[in-house]
This record gives structure tokens, C-alpha cells and sequence, in this order.
């Protein structure tokens, strides 16, 4: 071992491990954090420093699990539950509609239905005959109260977390109902999986060590000088680091055109050359196009598959397109004239008013249906929003590929078609196979699936055929297809990466290497 070789290459990071703990000591970034008052990321950097030199190595993996306070959390503990809230109404107040509740308790209408229906398995609530929700004496379920306890203890507890080992069975079997990984907007808790790896240092550290000494060497040298220091006069009482006047500057790398941006491109010369023409929208919708016209209920859960973010100023729009807001509501409240039973229930026409942020690229083609030709092909590339974990294959705002094909001849067929082509040829993926579906607006559904060759078997986006509740509210009388496809997955296997993240990556130098398949 080139002693000299290695020192002259230490990290001040590294030299005050070396210099602070000896063999017996077991290491994690808890422990340097504390005693070093390093940052957890200066920590991990220099383990694996340590790691790659062969003086420091891992010796344990423990996991733990831990569930944050979020701020609905706090909400619902200052507050209580939207049950307590409905169980209250219901005794002061009588039987009443779940519209009656949502304005009497000031609850949303999507809240009232998911709450009722949970409260009328445990027997607490039920429908009359009169089709109104009633308080039936039974007892509010004990896991509300375990819940609430959790939430304060959370509060208390350093960073509002709880660990899970701490927990009992039945606070963690209750846990499991109030918290997720992803969309955790409208949980009480979010979970946070972790590692503590610990380290040990290895019997070749001591003569580095000893090394390090006797060159006088602290880990406390400068490495930058700054205005400070230079006005303070304090570098002239430290010493400093070695620097290596040899190092190669950093290349000038000319301008290109970024290759996602490239790959977007083509995705749109691809369909029109097809005969697609292609149509856009604002970034901000109203619910009335994000979800309404879609056919999905306001108060129902169906609603939660888009954990969307809402506007603070202003709230909602001034009005909805006529006749649209119109036959929309009838086809909520009765079907209107598509022959469906529709959701039977009261539309919200301040709900649907509600400003948010496109949650999905469907409301480009609700958008269009109402102006569309028949026969014609439609598609938009949608930059949509959802409050989502970001990992390899999730993003928190993302791309999809949008697209309607109008006409009396259109089937299945054209639609499996389509989809392959998008699989094949713009993804470039070599396995292909579709699974059934749900979409409130489609029926039939069809989720198409491609295998890329780390991640595997991922969905690429959904699609199906139009409801009659979608197409007649918008005049529209002929089969419409449809699909919603992720193209910044689709990107993946046509740029041969294995996360989505590396999109957007700010190394230059991996930016300019990459080249899309087409």
C-alpha cells in the first residue's frame, strides 16, 4: 500500500474519520453527523470514499420504517375526522343527502361519499328509503381513536415521525389504513423507508493514520478561500491543502438540441405524418374538463386516482362553457340523453368551477370532442401535474401523449392497432401485451404494457373506447377512441434509460451521449 499515494488523495471528510475513531468504533452517518457534525450527504460521501480506498468496510444493513405527521394529518387532529364530523351532523341534524352533508359540515363531496361508505360497513351510518344517510346509535369504530393517538404522539416525537418497531400490532395494522408511499396530500402519515448501514474501519487505516499524524495533517486545512477570510486576514493563520496544478480543465461541450426534446419532436412528426393534427390546452383546468366531463363523480373515490393541486388564487373559474355544464350535470344526475342511469346524485355546480392543475392529457380530448371533426384523429402532448414520490419510473409533473380517433368505422381492432404501433415503433420496445383496465370515461379499458430490459414489465398508459356519458354530453354520436400514453416512459427504452430522472439530468456530459432510437 502506496502510503503516501493515499494520503495525498484523502478528503478532508475522510482524514477526520481516520483521526477520530479507531477499529473498534462502529461507524453510520447518525453517529458522524453527531460527533463530526457532518451532513448526512458529507457522511455517505465519505464511507464510500473510505470504501473505494479499502480502510473502511460495511459490516451491517439494518431497515427501518417510519411513518411523518403530514399537514392533513395536523388538520384531522385539530379538527377530526371527516366521520366524527358526519356522525355529529347526522345526530343534531337528522337524516339527510350526502349533497346536505357535504354543505352542512363543509366537507367535499368526494370526502362525504368515502366516509359514508366506510362508516356504513362498520354499521354506524345507513341509507333510508328516502335515500338519506342516518345515524344509526352504533358506536364510532376504536381505530379512530388509536389513529388520533398516533397523530399526537407523531406530533410530539422528534421530526414527526414514529418508528414502526416501536409500535404495537394493532397501532400498526391501524397505521397501514392512514398512510402511503405515493399521493400523500390527503393522508395523515406518509412512510419513510430507510437503511442504517454501519461501517468499520480496517486494520490498513492505522498506518494511514499514524501517517496522517506525523505529517501534522488535521482535516482542517483550507481548501477555498473566501472574501471573508481575505478581509478578516484569518487564511494567514491556517494552513492548505495541496492542490494539482495538472488537472485538465473542464472541456467546452458545444450546444446541441437536448435528446428528450429531440424524442418529443419526432413523436409528433410520427403522428402527423399519420394524419393526426395535433391540439394543446392551458396547464390549469377547471374540474368540470379535468374530471366531470369525463364521467367521473364528484363525490366518489374514483376521483382520488388523480391526487391533483388546486389553484390557492384565484379558486375557481367564472363560468363553464353552456350548453356543455349543462349536459354534463344531466348526465351525472340522470344519464341525460346517453340511455346510462348516470350517478344519481345532485351536481355540484361550485365544485365543478374548482381550478386545479391538469392532472391528466384526457382533458385535451374532452377539450376537443365538442370541435372535432368526423371522421378524425386528434393527438396533444400534455405536460401534466399529480403530487407523486418521484422514482425510477414516477415523476411529479410528467408528459403523456393524448389522442381521439373519430368515426363511424372505428373499433377495437383500430385501437389495438394503434397502440402497438406506439409500443413498437416511437418506444421501441420488442414485447408488447395489453391488460384489461378501469377508466371511468372508457369502456371497454385497456392498459397496454412493455418490457424494458432492467426495469421490466411497466405500464406505458391506458386506453379504451369513449362512454356514451363522455361523447353525447359533447354532441358527439360515433365511436371515439382514445389513449393516454406516458411518453416520458416511452422515452425510456427509445433513449435506453433506466430512469426517469435521468430526463432531466444536468450532467452535460451524459446529456450529449445519448441518442433516441428512431
Amino acid at each position: 500500500m502506496d502510503i503516501k499515494s493515499i494520503i495525498k488523495n484523502l478528503h478532508p471528510l475522510e482524514i477526520k474519520v481516520l483521526l477520530n475513531y479507531s477499529e473498534n468504533d462502529e461507524l453510520t452517518s447518525e453517529k458522524l453527523q453527531k460527533e463530526l457534525n457532518y451532513k448526512e450527504g458529507h457522511a455517505n460521501q465519505a464511507f464510500s470514499w473510505l470504501s473505494g480506498k479499502e480502510l473502511l468496510k460495511e459490516i451491517r444493513r439494518t431497515p427501518h420504517t417510519y411513518f411523518e405527521l403530514t399537514d392533513f394529518g395536523r388538520k384531522i387532529l385539530a379538527e377530526g375526522f371527516a366521520e366524527e364530523k358526519i356522525i355529529k351532523f347526522l345526530k343534531d341534524n337528522g337524516p339527510k343527502t350526502l349533497p346536505e352533508i357535504s354543505s352542512g359540515t363543509g366537507l367535499e363531496n368526494k370526502d362525504v361519499g368515502s366516509a359514508f361508505g366506510g362508516l356504513s360497513k362498520d354499521g354506524v351510518l345507513a341509507m333510508n328509503a328516502e335515500k338519506k344517510a342516518e345515524y344509526t346509535g352504533a358506536e364510532i369504530p376504536a381505530r379512530f381513536a388509536v389513529a388520533k393517538e398516533l397523530m399526537a404522539m407523531a406530533e410530539k416525537a422528534e421530526n414527526a415521525q414514529l418508528d414502526a418497531a416501536n409500535l404495537s400490532k394493532e397501532q400498526n395494522e391501524i397505521m397501514a389504513g392512514l398512510t402511503k408511499k405515493r399521493g400523500i396530500s390527503d393522508t395523515p402519515f406518509k412512510t419513510i423507508e430507510r437503511e442504517t448501514v454501519a461501517y468499520k474501519l480496517q486494520e490498513a487505516f492505522k498506518a494511514v493514520a499514524a501517517a496522517l499524524k506525523e505529517a501534522g495533517i488535521t482535516g482542517k486545512e483550507i481548501g477555498e478561500i473566501t472574501p471573508q477570510m481575505l478581509s478578516s486576514g484569518e487564511w494567514k493563520k491556517g494552513s492548505f491543502r495541496g492542490y494539482n496544478i495538472a488537472v485538465p480543465p473542464a472541456r467546452i461541450i458545444p450546444g446541441r438540441t437536448n435528446p428528450y426534446v429531440q424524442f418529443l419532436e419526432s413523436v409528433k412528426d410520427k403522428l402527423c405524418s399519420l394524419g393526426f393534427q395535433e391540439f394543446d390546452g392551458p396547464l390549469v383546468e377547471t374540474e368540470f374538463w379535468n374530471g366531470d366531463a369525463l364521467f367521473m363523480p364528484q363525490f366518489h373515490a374514483a376521483r382520488d386516482i388523480h391526487d391533483v393541486y388546486r389553484l390557492k388564487n384565484p379558486t375557481h373559474a367564472k363560468e363553464i362553457e353552456e350548453p356543455y355544464l349543462s349536459n354534463v350535470a344531466a348526465v351525472h344526475r340522470n344519464g341525460g340523453n346517453t340511455g346510462s342511469r348516470g350517478w344519481n346524485y345532485n351536481f355540484d355546480n361550485e365544485f365543478t368551477r374548482r381550478l386545479i392543475m391538469r392532472s391528466q392529457g384526457t382533458v385535451l380530448s374532452a377539450h376537443q370532442l365538442h370541435k372535432a371533426e368526423i371522421p378524425g384523429k386528434y393527438f396533444g402532448i400534455a405536460r401534466c401535474f399529480r403530487y407523486d414520490k418521484v422514482d425510477a419510473t414516477h415523476l411529479s409533473d410528467f408528459y403523456q401523449t393524448e389522442g381521439i380517433i373519430l368515426g363511424e368505422d372505428v373499433n377495437l381492432k383500430t385501437l389495438l392497432g394503434m397502440l402497438e404501433m406506439f409500443a413498437k415503433e416511437i418506444a421501441g420496445a420488442e414485447e408488447v401485451k395489453y391488460v384489461p383496465g378501469y377508466f371511468p370515461f372508457t369502456e371497454p379499458s385497456i392498459e397496454v404494457h412493455i418490457k424494458h430490459p432492467k426495469l421490466g414489465w411497466f405500464e406505458l398508459g391506458g386506453s379504451g373506447i369513449f362512454r356514451p356519458e363522455v361523447t353525447k354530453a359533447m354532441g358527439i354520436d360515433v365511436p371515439v377512441l382514445a389513449w393516454g400514453i406516458g411518453i416520458d416512459r416511452m422515452a425510456l427504452m427509445a433513449l435506453g434509460l433506466n430512469d426517469l430522472r435521468e430526463l432531466f439530468c444536468e450532467d452535460i456530459e451524459k446529456v450529449r451521449l445519448r441518442k433516441a432510437k428512431f
